[in-house]
């Protein structure tokens, strides 16, 4: 038997895994206690994706554990020992405003979990693969200083630039803000590598752009695309902040991340690091997004700018995914940005139409 461990087993990221890899014949333990609906509300609670997922993924098993929980976490991998063969650890605190409230509970979910998870994998299944989900955002803002230049729609880099595919993994991470959620995460990162290199486990870090898909309880301070639609379909107000609207974000759907996170499990390497986003092929600055969404759902944004922009945020990120696709050539990316609205849009207008039934019945 071989057991996949999913943290974050009801978000974005860890549903589509968990699908996935359940229909690859692994046994699937979903680690997940909702803690998205802690740091962004009710509305953006994972409870509704744990809930299908028990219902129609076969031998699904769903724990309901904190990362940050040492002894409950080992006590599931001494469970499973050596059948696990496969951990992805996508749970997080993702929202560097948020971090900015509570430091202190940002860094020990996405630090101190990160290492309780690679200790316990290391203890009990040191020869899984061992793949985290990490973030731009341990970048900081220093692609901020890229010679960019404005166009109509959007900011772009220049064209003779060696960046013009996007930005590489060699990146550096010094001298820049980074925000505390992208401090924090920037710690996992490391662990996850050093861990790596140290004991030779086989892990990777994927440096992820916007992840983005129709399983997103998105909300305003963290999913992009899915909470932008949202405000489109049900008419609630957007914020666009600072840059003109122009910055760009590349967007990676959940499938094709996972499908990413599947070569690199069949052939695994050691210590790997990895920028995923949509690279050339999947992005948007924030006024095309906004556009886009205007024209499938067929409805007005109501939408104001804010000149400050967020602290730490990004003016232009694309990634350049070309060493990754170079080792898994087998690698190909389905969903662009076009397609990942319309698909956002058709799995989700149903139940916001619902939301906007309930809150008009809750007005009289």
């Amino acid at each position: 038997m071989s057991v996949a461990v999913i943290t974050g087993a009801a978000g974005l990221i860890g549903s589509e895994a968990v699908r996935h890899f359940a229909r690859r014949g692994l046994d699937v333990c979903g680690i997940d206690n909702d803690m998205r609906s802690v740091f962004f509300g009710p509305e953006a609670s994972t409870a509704w994706m744990r809930d299908r997922l028990n219902g129609e993924v076969p031998g699904y098993r769903h724990s309901d554990i904190d990362v940050r929980d040492e002894a409950a976490i080992e006590e599931l991998f001494a469970r499973y020992g050596r059948e696990i063969t496969l951990v992805i650890h996508a749970a997080a605190q993702p929202s560097h405003d948020w971090a900015a409230r509570d430091p202190k509970m940002d860094f020990t979910v996405n630090a101190n979990g990160t290492l309780n998870m690679l200790e316990a994998t290391r203890k009990y299944a040191p020869e899984a693969v061992f793949l985290f989900t990490s973030t731009n955002k341990v970048y900081g803002d220093l692609s901020n200083k890229l010679p960019l230049v404005e166009l109509e729609s959007r900011w772009e880099i220049a064209p003779e630039h060696a960046f013009q595919n996007g930005i590489p993994d060699g990146f550096s991470i010094d001298q820049s803000l980074h925000s505390l959620f992208g401090a924090s995460k920037v710690a996992a990162d490391i662990l996850v590598q050093e861990y790596g290199r140290y004991f030779g486990m086989r892990t990777a870090c994927f440096r992820g752009g916007c992840l983005t898909g129709p399983n997103h309880s998105a909300a305003e301070l963290h999913g992009f695309l899915g909470y932008l639609m949202r405000c489109v379909v049900t008419g609630r107000p957007y914020t666009v902040y600072g840059y003109k609207g122009k910055q760009v974000r590349d967007n990676i759907h959940s499938v094709d991340l996972i499908r990413a996170f599947d070569v690199f499990y069949r052939r695994p390497g050691i210590s790997e690091v990895y920028n995923m986003g949509g690279g050339r092929f999947s992005n948007c600055s924030v006024i095309e997004a906004i556009s886009a969404c205007e024209e499938i759902a067929s409805r007005k944004l109501d939408w104001s700018y804010v000149e400050e922009c967020r602290r730490g945020d990004h003016i232009w990120w694309i990634s350049d995914v070309s060493r990754f696709r170079a080792q898994y050539p087998e690698w190909k990316q389905e969903y662009d940005v076009q397609k990942i609205l319309k698909e956002i849009y058709e799995e989700n207008r149903t139940r916001w139409g619902k939301e906007c039934k309930r809150a008009a019945s809750a007005t009289f």
